[in-house]
């Protein structure tokens, strides 16, 4: 590696001790680059046995508010081998939205804490703790994005496709969180996405107007449209979620009615490239948002990019408490 590029990622890292992420579009391009490439680094350690613990005597609050197989246990156990601890925080453990407020919560968990991931509801409830803790501020998911799952997402794909920029990625179904920060990380990385969501179920048009001119500037496109079959044409990477996210769960009935022709399945995926990778956040509910024979098939990659959570965030963690 030449002495440019050491200086180039020792500089990132500088640039990202002591940050928050609560959206990816407050990273850069080459930040976000920086975070997979660690991520991948990390990985490569923890598989060989190698110990490494920059986070040795420091502890990570995690708050959840809406509960969470893969956040929890990724951030736990990632925390515990970078050297560090991790504090699960239930709704029903703290004073949060109970009397007191957000801003003497983060202050108050600042003065014991090295770091705070939040799994919640309204992102301003992520904002508002970020800009009263003095301590990095982590979005372990809000309604309105879900960077840490789009790290890994990116990781995923560069670790099967070996590139990131001008690869395809459609993404079929409701315009939720997924899809926002889906839409913002491939943006930054110059990866063309296709959103297809039924009427009323759209992303954010704030959102998708703000990926496209942050795409224009690294030479992809950001497109939505009612048509599946149009999104994953020619894809490198096919993407759901279930339909009713948590939250939502009383409109179950009507999204199903809703999202029937937004199935991925045997027939949808035939338009994509025929070495296409499929993933999905999970959980997974096969027969609806997708057949089982597509996410239990060839194509699928769901359980490395589960995995990835853990690598993607020790990353963050490493990279913004270290």
């Amino acid at each position: 590696m030449s002495q440019s590029v050491h200086s180039g990622a020792d500089k990132i890292a500088e640039q990202l001790k002591g940050r928050d992420l609560l959206e990816l579009n407050d990273y850069s391009p080459e930040e976000i680059t920086y975070l997979i490439e660690l991520a991948i680094e990390l990985k490569r350690k923890q598989k060989s046995g190698e110990v490494y613990q920059p986070l040795k005597g420091k502890t990570i609050g995690l708050i959840f508010e809406k509960s969470s197989t893969r956040t929890r246990v990724s951030f736990e156990v990632g925390m515990y081998q970078l050297g560090g601890h991790a504090l699960f925080l239930s709704k029903n453990d703290i004073q949060l939205g109970r009397g007191e407020t957000v801003g003497d919560t983060a202050q108050v968990m600042s003065r014991y804490l090295d770091g705070i991931m939040i799994r919640t509801f309204g992102h301003d409830k992520v904002e508002e703790l970020a800009r009263y803790a003095t301590v990095p501020v982590i979005n372990g998911l809000s309604d309105s994005a879900h960077p840490c799952q789009v790290l890994a997402d990116y990781q995923t794909v560069y670790e099967h496709k070996g590139k990131l920029k001008g690869l395809k990625l459609a993404y079929i179904g409701d315009g939720n969180n997924m899809a926002h920060s889906l839409m913002i990380g491939g943006a930054k990385l110059g990866v063309y996405v296709a959103i297809a969501s039924p009427e009323g179920y759209e992303p954010d048009p704030a959102v998708v107007a703000e990926a496209q001119a942050i795409a224009q500037e690294n030479g992809s496109t950001i497109t939505v449209t009612r048509s599946p079959q149009e999104a994953v044409q020619d894809a490198d990477v096919i993407y759901t979620d279930v339909w009713a996210s948590m939250g939502f769960e009383a409109e179950q009935k009507a999204r199903e009615v809703a999202f029937k022709d937004y199935q991925v399945n045997e027939e949808l995926v035939k338009g994509a490239k025929s070495d296409f990778l499929f993933l999905h956040c999970l959980p997974a509910h096969r027969e609806e948002e997708v057949s089982t024979g597509v996410i239990d098939g060839p194509n699928s990659v769901i359980f490395d990019q589960a995995e990835n959570r853990l690598h993607a965030q020790k990353a963050l963690m490493a990279a913004l408490m270290g």
